[in-house]
């Protein structure tokens, strides 16, 4: 049996793994309200459970990276899947603090495998000129889980109730691994169901592996610049994705008092923005490369693209007070997040190859966790009376976070490494 395209259906299953990690993780942000309610829990609490996520997540990152080196696409997946959907499903016996921060905390260790075996499997999957478009695909998973997850949740949470809402969406998970397992049977090198043409576009496609770049340690990897271009930018960027992830639902219930009803019909349209900034980045970033852009320019213009929609969009938000605005706003804030996160994301395989590509996305994911926990203990402090330091903090991170990438980045190629 032969399959054309085969390497697209990869990325489509890789894709949908992120819908259902990302209903998974707003699961508790959009029911919080009632949770809350229930439960007689604060915003502080809140932070703290995301924290607990968060440092979770962060160390999963870093760790996950080799792990999927190690093992492989295949079974990374497997692990980390399984991993979360259990956690997800556990949420449904939580009682209080502790309880949720216990199984959130085991939710950030499975859901981090995500984002360095998407990278790891780009790499292997895409030729160069393909991964800023399959990274964004996949990126735009992120954001079509956004789009699903609020009405969805707002509409379980109303019919069943956020206990058996929960252990609904842990189920999602497992029933992904059915097709994942049956189509992701090798690497392109030895898949019995790719075609003799697309393996050869594929191989031909991708630069030749040094040995010296296999099994690389963190400090190996560390004594790059380039390297800190990528995790310096993450470490600034990142959070301000997380701010909407983590506090937009809250932040349409102190300001505009939604409920849950509400916020399900809301909050959905912002990621309508990233999904279409996280392909149309990767698009016209395949298209410059074909013109004969160089990868260096590509990447930097694409990054600079972000930030012109971003910056502005976020200082708007301040200054509106109907919510309609304040989703257009955030729509194009997240449009420009997404042409720049694609674009990062995509460095690690421009930099390096082999088992060295998972390590540095793992690593860039530990940096950007770090920076999305600093942020994460600053909220509750900044929205005491007013949401606009909020997206003071989220705008400033803009222009910091692209400037330490033109510093670090220098030129985008394979690193030489000694």
């Amino acid at each position: 049996m032969k399959l054309k395209g085969l390497r697209w259906w990869i990325l489509a299953l890789i894709g949908l793994a992120t819908v259902v990690n990302y209903i998974d993780r707003n699961a508790l942000a959009i029911m919080w309200p009632g949770i809350s309610l229930d439960l007689q829990m604060n915003k502080s609490e809140y932070a703290f459970i995301v924290s607990c996520f968060t440092i979770a997540y962060a160390i999963s990152q870093a760790l996950s990276g080799k792990l999927f080196d190690a093992i492989g696409t295949r079974l990374g997946f497997v692990v980390s899947i399984v991993v979360w959907s259990i956690s997800a499903a556990f949420h449904a016996a939580a009682r209080g603090i502790m309880s949720f921060s216990i199984f959130r905390a085991f939710l950030g260790l499975g859901e981090a495998g995500n984002w360095p075996g998407a990278a790891k499997s780009n790499a292997e999957w895409f030729p160069v000129k393909e991964r800023a478009l399959a990274q964004g695909i996949f990126n735009a998973g992120a954001s079509i889980g956004s789009i699903i997850s609020a009405p969805l949740i707002a509409f379980l949470y109303g019919f069943i109730g956020w206990k058996a809402t929960f252990i609904l969406i842990g189920l999602l998970g497992l029933l992904w691994l059915i097709p994942w397992l049956w189509v992701n049977k090798k690497t392109p090198d030895a898949h019995p169901w790719l075609t003799v043409e697309e393996r050869q576009y594929i191989l031909d496609g991708q630069l030749q592996a040094n040995p010296n770049d296999k099994g690389l340690s963190f400090k190996q990897i560390l004594q790059h610049k380039q390297s800190w271009s990528i995790l310096l930018s993450r470490f600034l960027l990142d959070p301000i994705w997380w701010l909407f992830v983590i506090w937009l639902p809250l932040y349409l219930s102190d300001k505009f008092h939604f409920d849950i009803k509400a916020i399900g019909a809301f909050a959905w349209f912002p990621y309508v923005g990233a999904m279409i900034g996280g392909i149309g980045g990767g698009w016209l970033s395949g298209l410059l490369l074909k013109k004969g852009w160089s990868v260096t320019k590509t990447r930097k213009s694409i990054v600079l693209l972000g930030g012109l929609f971003m910056f502005p969009a976020l200082l708007t938000i301040i200054s509106l007070n109907n919510p309609s605005y304040a989703m257009i706003a955030i729509f194009f804030a997240l449009f420009g997040f997404q042409i720049i996160i694609g674009t990062i994301q995509t460095m690690p395989s421009d930099y390096l190859s082999g088992k060295a590509v998972g390590t540095l996305s793992g690593l860039g994911g530990f940096a950007a966790n770090m920076g999305v926990l600093a942020t994460t203990w600053m909220v509750p402090a900044l929205t005491k009376t007013s949401y606009t330091p909020f997206f003071i903090l989220a705008a400033t991170l803009v222009p910091l976070g692209i400037a330490v990438l033109f510093i670090f980045s220098g030129r985008i190629e394979k690193i030489k490494l000694s």
